[in-house]
């Protein structure tokens, strides 16, 4: 068979991005192209960085498809569809609401596909396949082959990307991993890990787990075996975690860089409605400093609309950000991704605004009515914070306060602030508000 495996990017997100230093490689279809058996002839297409052409021969396409991305996929799917290729759709949103998906595919990958995804191959190369394809239970980490980096075109230095664990024990509102994974962590074995950064032609890379640290015997090995790979790497944890010095210490000597917190707010009611007050609003200053002395940044993740959110977050986020010693921040709005508790509320409550799956990106549009404030207020606060935290002024009074990787610093710093120009298609807010009803998928009113 021929199989063309697709990262999609739609347009308004790929505008957004735009002139930023820190995008890095999504790992699904590089990785799920590791499953496919060599008989088989495989091309990836990576629409961030190169065009999808709808008429490429190949007999099976496989779309990986986000919440931002459905309504893209969707035309893209029904496009091959029409030219009468095999389409499977997977992916978070595809798992979220799985019969939507269906109505654009052959088949689903509902969930992790390290065993249905082979499974679905050699279904394929029978001729036949199920609708769905799901796990029985959730799949061990160990034996997994190595994402195919040699597929990937145009996206060096940021193509190497790699998972050590999988799962989150948390239950903050508005995630949606509880609906993804299933929530036990799971781990690779180290030595497996070690073997493929030590195959990354990229001096830098960085770990897609959702939190790192969580297990300390685990991390401390893992660490301990990557320490002689010559990489520097970044990783995403909890802020709890980074009171552990000895994880901090031995995460530095391996080669770690960055360090990415999801903080979200500096607001313990906005916290506390999100079902994250285990983040502690009075510790972050001494967690940002304690990551600092042992030589790596701090990106912290920025979230606004919050329904403790009043008109006041964005300035008073702006000056305890700076006081806290941040390095970087991502920043974006909150988004009610479909079946997480957020969501569920808001359309409870009729506050979410339009059923276009376009807008819920949580960079370029605002898919609710928020409780403190109106839309436009959201829209034009985030905007307004992005402005001045990513100011020239701003950039270099948080570099000269943290001292750390100055240089690293200023230029993934200077990357956002060239982004703040891009134009970026359509509205943010949608025209006219739209109630959702209880019918159709996913109560969309369809």
């Amino acid at each position: 068979m021929r199989l063309l495996l697709v990262t999609p990017e739609n347009r308004f997100i790929k505008a957004f991005r735009r002139g930023q230093f820190n995008n890095f490689v999504q790992l699904t279809m590089p990785y799920l192209a590791g499953f496919v058996p060599r008989r088989h002839e495989v091309a990836l297409v990576d629409e961030y960085n190169e065009p999808l052409d709808v008429d490429a021969k190949a007999d099976l396409v496989a779309l990986t498809c986000n919440t931002p991305n459905a309504a893209h996929v969707y035309a893209l799917a029904d496009a091959f569809r029409a030219r009468g290729r095999l389409v499977v759709l997977g992916g978070p949103h595809a798992t979220l609401l799985p019969e939507e998906a269906k109505a654009h595919a052959d088949a689903v990958v509902v969930g992790e596909a390290e065993t249905s995804w082979p499974r679905l191959l050699r279904d394929a190369e029978q001729g036949t396949v199920e609708p769905f394809y799901r796990e029985p239970e959730p799949p061990a980490l160990d034996g997994l082959p190595f994402a195919r980096r040699d597929l990937i075109r145009g996206r060096a230095p940021l193509q190497d990307t790699i998972i050590a664990t999988r799962g989150c024990p948390h239950r903050c509102a508005y995630c949606n991993l509880r609906q993804i994974y299933d929530p036990k962590i799971r781990f690779r074995p180290v030595e497996d890990v070690a073997a493929e950064v030590r195959t990354f032609r990229s001096p830098f890379f960085t770990f897609w787990d959702d939190q790192l640290f969580m297990n300390r015997r685990y991390a401390l090995r893992l660490f301990d075996a990557i320490a002689g790979a010559g990489r520097r790497w970044a990783a995403m944890v909890t802020l709890a975690s980074t009171q552990d010095e000895t994880l901090l210490r031995a995460a530095s000597r391996a080669g770690c860089v960055c360090l990415f917190l999801g903080l979200e707010s500096f607001s313990p009611e906005s916290l506390r409605l999100a079902n994250k007050a285990f983040n502690v609003v009075g510790s972050y200053r001494e967690g940002v400093e304690r990551i600092h002395r042992f030589g790596m940044t701090v990106q912290a993740g920025i979230v606004f609309g919050f329904d403790g959110d009043g008109e006041d977050v964005f300035e008073r986020t702006l000056r305890e950000a700076a006081a806290a010693g941040l390095d970087g921040a991502t920043v974006s709005i909150l988004t009610p991704f479909p079946k997480t508790p957020v969501w569920e509320q808001l359309r409870a409550q009729g506050r979410l605004l339009t059923e276009d799956w376009s807008y819920y990106n949580g960079k370029t549009a605002v898919a609710f009515r928020p409780a403190r404030m109106s839309p436009e207020r959201l829209w034009d606060g985030y905007q307004w914070f992005r402005r001045r935290f990513f100011s020239p002024s701003c950039i270099l009074e948080r570099v000269r306060r943290s001292g750390v990787r100055p240089l690293q610093s200023a230029f993934l710093n200077w990357g956002y602030h060239r982004a703040l120009g891009n134009r970026i298609p359509g509205r943010p807010i949608p025209r006219r508000s739209l109630v959702l009803g209880s019918s159709g998928p996913a109560g969309t009113g369809r």
